[in-house]
């Protein structure tokens, strides 16, 4: 539908009415899509369902994993936790050292090295930068797998194999990390700020230590949680660099444990069980940092 608007000169023109608006509640919201709705719930039944299925099946004994209806509970989660525990003088407990020593080193200082570089990149400017900023971005495009069997010569050579640096060292650099440091510095940190500290005599380390890294610690938590749950999940790196049962993450650990259930199918309740204990220390960490990554989005929309 079309009205007519006098000009200045008297004369009339058409103009087009306004679109009509998405149907609302009475409040004044709009009404929620049920197709989007849907399909978000598929997509959170299908991350889910395989959570649940592994916190059913921690509950059954060896017999009824193999027998009952998969999504059926039982009532031998405290055994199977006991098993876990006890197996080879607590041999779970010292992988799950190793991987929170793994996980947590790894992610702090690979964080530290990702912010002094992100900020370096976004507030500096040098020679070569837009060269060394395109390595990086090829190293994101990099599977880490294709790394480890060189990485695995190189520690081996230094005679680094089959210790903890052989799995810290390779995850102190991350590309991804690097790249979202950067472009949240380049976000969040005024470049006036920079320029007026520097004129009140502020040298550069305090300015990162007392400016910049507050500035930027929402997306440092993002990639300290990116790299943490990386490094947590990590397969293949510990696999190869790892000789000795006892420097081995829960991932391995368990994997040796997968390998003897086709000999003893009582293991396989063990590793499901180890499986589900190593998820919760994920799930506390997302439910502890995730306040970080609420205050970022308010303040954003507050600058909007």
């Amino acid at each position: 539908m079309s009205t007519s608007v006098p000009t200045r000169h008297g004369e009339a023109r058409s103009t087009v009415a306004a679109a009509p608006r998405r149907p609302s509640s009475p409040g004044g919201v709009e009404r929620p899509s049920l197709i989007a709705t849907g399909i978000l719930l598929l997509g959170a039944l299908y991350a889910l369902l395989p959570v649940l299925w592994v916190l059913v099946a921690a509950t059954k004994s060896p017999d009824e994993l193999f027998s009952t209806f998969s999504l059926a509970p039982s009532s031998h989660l405290v055994q199977n936790l006991q098993d876990l525990f006890t197996y080879r003088d607590g041999l779970f407990f010292r992988w799950a050292g190793n991987t929170v020593l793994y996980a947590v080193g790894g992610a702090l200082l690979s964080t530290a090295v990702s912010a002094a570089a992100g900020y370096g990149l976004a507030k500096f400017v040098f020679r070569g930068k837009k060269l060394f900023f395109n390595v990086i971005l090829a190293g994101v495009l990099l599977p880490a797998v294709i790394l480890a069997v060189p990485q695995y010569l190189l520690f081996a050579q230094a005679g680094l194999a089959n210790t903890y640096w052989a799995v810290l060292l390779p995850s102190i650099l991350n590309p991804y990390g690097i790249y979202l440091a950067r472009i949240y510095a380049g976000a969040a940190i005024p470049t006036e700020m920079i320029e007026a500290a520097r004129t009140d005599g502020a040298g550069e380390l305090r300015i990162f230590g007392q400016f910049a890294v507050p500035m930027m610690l929402p997306g440092l938590v993002t990639v300290f949680l990116f790299q943490f749950v990386g490094i947590w999940n990590n397969y293949m790196l510990p696999y190869i660099m790892l000789g000795d049962d006892k420097l081995f993450p829960i991932t391995v650990g368990l994997s040796t444990l997968m390998n003897q259930g086709s000999s003893q199918p009582a293991m396989y309740t063990t590793v499901i069980t180890g499986a589900l204990v190593s998820i919760i220390p994920l799930i506390a960490l997302f439910l502890i940092l995730q306040r970080y990554w609420q205050t970022d989005l308010t303040a954003g929309a507050v600058k909007s």
